[in-house]
């Protein structure tokens, strides 16, 4: 059959998982889904990547959690390899979400795989292959993007939206705008992550946009405040006072 003019070709796909029901699942998927060609299954990391030299996918549906090599590792292996296709992260699991940033994967799928999900991650790999190539520039250790569960899915949101960052136990609430959303990683992980440039730690429990807070105060005893662009006063830990002050030049 000839393909129609303009139809997009079909991205040439692995499926990696170790439970064979997701494996079946995410074929029935493929299968009801344009522009996916499926050309092969692993069970394990060991021998995703050897199907990966044998068949040159354009693109691994790949879990997380697997005994052995995990998706994760996975990924690392195929960074400097001849043939890297693009990966989206299948998995149970959001707290993978951060770390996926660092394998530069295109997408982060949470289980169960819904069929317009996986078509939209698919359409952003179709996205990605047509751009033209990136201009070379230095590469940057900051993170510019997080993935954080909402509802059934997870979403992208860029640092530059966030406004505030507080830690809530185990999570970390991110506040962009009227929103806010939850985020499995450490405050002092996400410091580390995120370029002081353009964040500054305010508080042991608190990081702040620079350009979100409006003017820094005191109450005449010594305790000082950050107040933010949209009403929020902080409170300025001891520890982070002097870096805090230096926004003033002081």
């Amino acid at each position: 059959m000839v393909a129609e003019a303009g139809a997009e070709k079909g991205l040439r796909t692995l499926i990696v998982d170790d439970e064979p029901l997701a494996i079946e699942r995410l074929q029935i998927l493929c299968a009801q889904t344009p522009g996916i060609e499926l050309v092969g299954t692993a069970t394990d990391g060991e021998a995703a990547l050897r199907l990966v030299e044998a068949l040159k996918p354009d693109l691994l549906l790949c879990d997380i959690a697997m005994p052995g090599l995990d998706g994760m590792g996975v990924a690392k292996a195929l960074e400097t390899a001849a043939h890297r296709p693009a990966i989206i992260f299948c998995t149970a699991f959001d707290q993978f979400a951060v770390a996926a940033f660092d394998v530069a994967a295109v997408d982060y799928l949470l289980k169960p795989v819904s069929g317009d999900r996986l078509a939209k991650a698919v359409a952003r790999v179709h996205e990605k292959l047509r751009a033209p190539p990136a201009e070379p520039s230095a590469k940057t250790s900051w993170t510019d993007e997080f993935w954080v569960p909402h509802r059934s899915e997870m979403i992208r949101i860029a640092a530059t939206d966030i406004d505030r960052i507080e830690a809530e136990r185990d999570y970390m609430r991110l506040h962009v705008g009227a929103r806010s959303f939850l985020l499995h990683q450490t405050i002092t992980e996400l410091e580390r992550r995120l370029d002081p440039e353009r964040f500054i730690r305010l508080h042991r429990s608190t990081m702040v946009r620079r350009d979100h807070i409006s003017k820094l105060r005191h109450d005449g005893l010594g305790v000082w405040h950050a107040d933010l662009a949209d009403g929020t006063e902080i409170r300025i830990g001891r520890t982070y006072l002097q870096a805090a002050k230096a926004l003033t030049g002081r």
